[in-house]
């Protein structure tokens, strides 16, 4: 009998080291890659929803270049899964475990459903190096400050990496639907369309990055060379020496282990630098993405207990400041940055969060929503966490931190070639 089964595909837009797919291909005869574009998250950014749909054209292509193909829905995810199942005669469901509200509200509502229906969902890891969850201190739930928590990172067993399945083997329904060619449309009466791409919309930012896990291997290829000098050359602003991975972490178009073992390996032996600076960097990622699976309030309320939230109200300098017009430079470079790529480096990301919250006084959630507009790597653990450390609400050890944005570009730009770059 022909065991069938279905992936979802949410942030996880690749085919290496992906663990739900790998599972499902090893385990069932018949695996259907399913992504559902989800009207309730449309909108929010044409940065990422381009970046998304490149990714899905991406992943489309990797998909059928070992026999299978990705199947595209529109409407509610849980919905359009369980009717999938349904069409094909799945028997069960993978899915990469995520921590925001939305996201597990998701799984809530999709592992009630699979029980209505006797079908079997499980959960894999794949959007961090290490689980929300595996490591947490003695007595708690979750690491609230970062120090400890990377000490406990460091300790914790990784997981194998998934090899890419050699073949992904559809349904026969589904094979019927798919034409030669690699279209899909009314093909054959008897067969289930796998659905066509979204047409590319044109986003906001013209020097956006392009998505996808062949751009974000070619980006990998390109940086780790350098990786074994991050420490010394991350914060030099002008000198542009960061991965500019986030976006491809966001939609898991890289595989986070897959990155932290390529770069612990090119920085040195895995006793000594294999936790160098730029793995330090992911540990944050996990971080707050613990944080976020136990506080999923975190986009919308303080974390830090006894916060004082004391902001002004002043749209007008939230304007100038999102517009890259506050005519401090600095910080205009690193807003009109933002505008132009979609992507701000990351001290300068500092510098206009502290600049908007400490300087200005305005609440950092309204920082979060600019930032979430633009941002192909935005979301909801790293952006709003970040946000929250520079506003003294969130995990930072030292609230009252502030980002002197004169000193600032002085030590990070003194050339000021950022500056001049960006906000000439």
């Amino acid at each position: 009998m022909t065991r069938t089964a279905i992936v979802l595909f949410t942030r996880d837009l690749r085919v290496h080291d992906h663990p739900a797919l790998a599972a499902a291909c090893a385990a069932f005869d018949r695996v259907v890659p399913l992504h559902v574009l989800d009207p309730a998250l449309a909108g929010r950014s044409p940065n990422r929803t381009r970046f998304l749909h490149q990714s899905l054209a991406a992943l489309r292509d990797a998909l059928r270049e070992r026999g299978g193909d990705l199947v595209i829905r529109h409407g509610d995810p849980v919905a359009e899964t369980i009717r999938l199942a349904g069409e094909v005669g799945a028997e069960g469901i993978g899915l990469s475990a995520d921590v925001s509200r939305y996201a597990r509200t998701r799984e809530r509502r999709l592992r009630a459903e699979c029980e209505r229906h006797r079908l079997h969902l499980r959960l894999f890891p794949g959007l961090t190096v290490v689980d929300p969850g595996a490591v947490r201190p003695a007595g708690g739930d979750h690491y609230r400050v970062f120090t400890p928590y990377f000490r406990a990172w460091q300790g914790a067993l990784w997981r194998e990496e998934s090899a890419p399945p050699d073949r992904v083997r559809l349904p026969d329904a589904l094979a019927a639907g798919a034409r030669p060619d690699g279209s899909t449309a009314g093909s054959r009466p008897d067969g289930l369309p796998v659905g066509e791409l979204p047409a590319l919309p044109k986003g906001e930012s013209p020097h956006a990055v392009p998505g996808g896990e062949a751009a974000a291997r070619r980006r990998l290829a390109q940086w780790l060379p350098t990786v074994d000098r991050y420490g010394d050359i991350h914060d030099d602003l002008a000198g542009d020496a960061t991965s500019r991975l986030s976006p491809y972490l966001r939609f898991g178009c890289l595989s986070p282990l897959e990155l932290a073992n390529r770069a612990g390996e090119r920085a040195g032996d895995p006793g000594g630098a294999r936790f160098g600076p730029f793995v330090r960097q992911l540990c944050w990622r996990d971080f707050y993405y613990q944080v976020t699976a136990a506080f999923p309030e975190i986009a919308t309320k303080a974390y830090r207990r006894g916060a004082t939230e004391d902001w002004r109200h002043d749209p007008e300098a939230l304007d100038a400041w999102a517009r890259g017009r506050t005519g401090l430079p600095i910080v205009d470079a690193g807003m009109r940055q933002l505008r132009a790529e979609g992507w701000m480096h990351n001290r300068a990301r500092l510098i206009t969060a502290g600049y908007l919250t400490k300087v200005l006084g305005l609440d950092w959630r309204e920082g979060v929503a600019v930032f979430s507009r633009w941002l192909l790597d935005g979301d909801v653990a790293n952006n709003a966490g970040n946000w929250q450390w520079v506003a003294g609400t969130g995990n930072d050890s030292r609230p009252h931190r502030g980002f002197n944005p004169v000193r600032q570009a002085a030590r990070f730009d003194p050339d000021g070639a950022y500056v001049r770059r960006w906000a000439r």
